[in-house]
């Protein structure tokens, strides 16, 4: 039989990281492996899994490399290891009891390298975590996506993937550099490009914080622009968008001019005259569409940088 180690990477949470353990252990069919990164916690994380968790493995990395070093780390180590899939979260993510065993079921059955449960809102379980792509546009709600069975072609990354193993020979491993932010866009799109076959099964689940207050529709909910309002991960979000533009989208100069578009609207029309966001939002762009993936901080090193609200992410 296959064997799936999970990889969770955390930090700063104890208290979400304990619920999403407690959820990875008690599966239909659990992993036969599970491996907690942690980006350097100072909130009692590690005592905490010694405590309560002395089953699971402990990567614990010397600084906060985000999601994206993160995952890198930790997907290396269970390759190295040999298992056969790795099943990937961040520690916000709760799985439902039988997410692992269906996903490993349709995953053999189809033959696909990558599949992913439906993320659904933790506040409010008949809606989505992330707003998803219909053919009327953009919809939060559960009941448009549920009937469809398997998506193929499209998971979201971090949330409860299952990755196989001989995927990663060819795709490698997240974007350190990437930090926060779209690292999960970049690397789906990096393994679709290929040839890897990626889905969502729509009948398996996990609950995830809603993005529904950093999403903005725009065009009747055809255009979308995402703002959190906290400079340093805004920051990461406008660079990463740039970089996956000319990595990965054709042609490439034409998102990049929507993109101009959609934030110069937003900043100027929607938040009435938002010069700081919208140089913030032009810096970083500048920098992604150079592949210049400096950090926050040295981008901001003369001028100073834009204060942040704290956030245990960041």
């Amino acid at each position: 039989m296959d064997r799936v180690c999970a990889v969770i990477v955390t930090y700063n949470r104890k208290e979400l990281l304990r619920e999403c353990l407690k959820a990875v252990l008690s599966q239909t069919r659990p992993p036969d492996h599970v491996l907690v990164v942690d980006n350097a916690s100072t909130d009692g994380t590690p005592e905490m899994l010694r405590e309560e968790f002395p089953q699971v493995e402990v990567l614990r990395l010397p600084e906060n490399q985000g999601g994206a070093g993160g995952f890198h780390e930790g997907m290396k180590r269970a390759y190295e290891a040999g298992y056969e899939w790795i099943w990937l979260m961040d520690d916000d993510t709760l799985a439902y009891p039988e997410t692992l065993e269906r996903l490993l079921q349709v995953a053999e059955r189809e033959g696909l390298d990558a599949v992913g449960p439906l993320p659904l809102s933790s506040e409010n379980e008949t809606e989505l975590a992330y707003p998803h792509h219909t053919q009327g546009g953009l919809t939060w709600r559960r009941q448009d996506l549920e009937g469809r069975g398997l998506i193929l072609g499209e998971a979201s990354f971090f949330l409860g993937v299952l990755v196989a193993r001989g995927i990663l020979a060819q795709g490698g491993f997240p974007d350190k550099r990437l930090f926060i932010r779209g690292d999960e866009v970049e690397y789906g799109l990096r393994l679709k490009g290929i040839g890897g076959r990626l889905a969502t099964l729509t009948t398996a689940f996990v609950r995830h914080p809603s993005f529904k207050g950093e999403v903005n529709m725009l065009l009747g909910r055809r255009l979308v622009v995402v703002y959190s309002g906290n400079p340093r991960k805004d920051f990461y979000n406008y660079r990463n968008r740039m970089h996956i533009f000319r990595l990965h989208r054709r042609p490439w100069w034409f998102w990049v001019a929507l993109d101009i578009l959609r934030h110069t609207w937003f900043f100027l029309l929607v938040r009435r005259g938002d010069w700081k966001g919208w140089r913030l939002w032009w810096k970083a762009s500048l920098l992604g569409l150079r592949g210049n993936l400096i950090p926050y901080e040295e981008a901001f090193a003369r001028e100073g940088v834009p204060s942040s609200p704290a956030h245990p992410r960041l």
